[in-house]
């Protein structure tokens, strides 16, 4: 056995973490750090099972490492809660994405893609993050939810500021402390402005509905419904631009594949679905271990904090063939990069939509480009991988 060494805030390490993952699922498939306190799984089988057992491992303590402590995060956010709450937060929320309105979104989606995408034929390059896959999500989700037009960039901005991550501290800093309560303090004036004015958007739904409480009946409180909101705009925005930017490196780098595309886009679904299996935009996620738990050999007491290496899973030829070989032909019966059970992506089929629409319109204007990878810029946080900026030629 080899020193084995996964560091989530090794900058080195993140620009291609897959030998080390490799090595992990072989060597240590229960992998240990000390130096911040933590186990984790790297195995497709063991995400898998992490991601369906609830009681063994919790979502209240917090999802990303750096934020995780001995006691329950207050109570509002879905993705740190479990089953019942988590249960009663997700049927209130998920009325904003029934399938037929998801489906209804198809049009205004083809149209934000025009129109981000249109200024930038015969223009010979652009930044295909800055100015159009972060701009997509962050767009179509504010429309839902009821972002005003004239806030949404800077909400956008406000959310990849929330995202900053510094050495030893993780997510823990001043900066993005700072972002998030500028970003709370405005979804609560928001709320409370559809109190006064309702409006046909998400944020007044929600101020209108209710929940059960016991055995009785209430309205949201205004920072439950604004943690609600919160949550929504920013998981909307900020791993649909990953994906998106992932896609169009690896398109860039497999030309043949994307002629195949640009000829027949009914391959789109299915190169949405490799795309996130082979880099995975939230590629890690944690829960807090509830009860001494025995994997490979070794006991996992309760209270300890564990990582699923998602991003891991999805190359794991234990469950993929040629695992590292990106195929948009590839067929496969499943991935975990949108998580699975009860914490599965709430947003999953608005991000396929964007995700293939986004694709189908970018090679409509531009079926080849290449990538300026010198001036690319690699966004790092303990929780999200990708580009924040990445130039195109065409």
């Amino acid at each position: 056995m080899t020193d084995l060494h996964w560091d989530p805030f090794d900058k080195v390490i993140d620009v291609d973490p897959y030998p080390v993952w490799r090595q992990m699922r072989d060597e240590q498939p229960l992998y240990r750090n000390d130096r911040y306190d933590f186990y984790a799984v790297s195995r497709h089988a063991d995400v898998d099972a992490v991601h369906l057992d609830t009681k063994t491992y919790s979502s209240a303590y917090g999802t990303v490492l750096e934020i995780m402590g001995k006691d329950p995060i207050p109570p509002g956010f879905m993705i740190f809660s479990d089953p019942p709450v988590h249960n009663t937060l997700r049927a209130l929320v998920s009325r904003a994405f029934t399938p037929r309105r998801i489906a209804a979104l198809e049009g205004q989606v083809r149209a934000l893609c025009a129109e981000l995408l249109d200024p930038q034929v015969g223009g010979g390059g652009f930044d295909y993050v800055q100015d159009f896959a972060a701009q997509l999500p962050s767009m179509v989700i504010s429309a839902l939810i009821g972002v005003d037009p004239a806030d949404r960039e800077e909400v956008r901005r406000t959310i990849d500021e929330t995202f900053h991550i510094e050495e030893g501290a993780g997510m823990m800093n001043e900066f993005s402390h700072a972002a998030t309560t500028r970003l709370r303090a405005y979804f609560v004036e928001q709320i409370e402005d559809r109190r006064r004015s309702p409006r046909d958007d998400m944020m007044t739904a929600l101020v209108q509905a209710e929940v059960k409480d016991g055995d009785s009946t209430r309205r949201l409180t205004t920072a439950e419904a604004a943690t609600v909101t919160n949550e929504m705009v920013s998981a909307g925005t900020e791993t649909v631009a990953r994906l998106l930017g992932w896609a169009a490196v690896l398109l860039a780098a497999h030309p043949d594949q994307r002629a195949d595309l640009a000829a027949d886009p009914t391959l789109l679904p299915n190169t949405v679905e490799e795309t996130l299996r082979f880099e995975a935009p939230s590629p890690v996620q944690a829960r807090t271990v509830m009860t001494d738990v025995e994997l490979y050999g070794t006991t996992v007491p309760a209270g300890s904090r564990i990582l699923m290496l998602t991003a891991s899973a999805g190359r794991d030829e234990r469950k993929y063939d040629d695992p590292d070989h990106y195929d948009i032909h590839r067929r496969f019966d499943s991935h975990v990069s949108f998580g699975h059970g009860v914490h599965f992506c709430l947003g999953a089929a608005l991000a396929r939509l964007e995700g293939r629409i986004a694709l189908e319109e970018t090679l409509r204007r531009f079926p080849t480009w290449d990538i300026d990878h010198d001036n690319a810029v690699r966004l790092h946080t303990s929780t999200v991988r990708g580009y924040d900026k990445l130039p195109i030629t065409v």
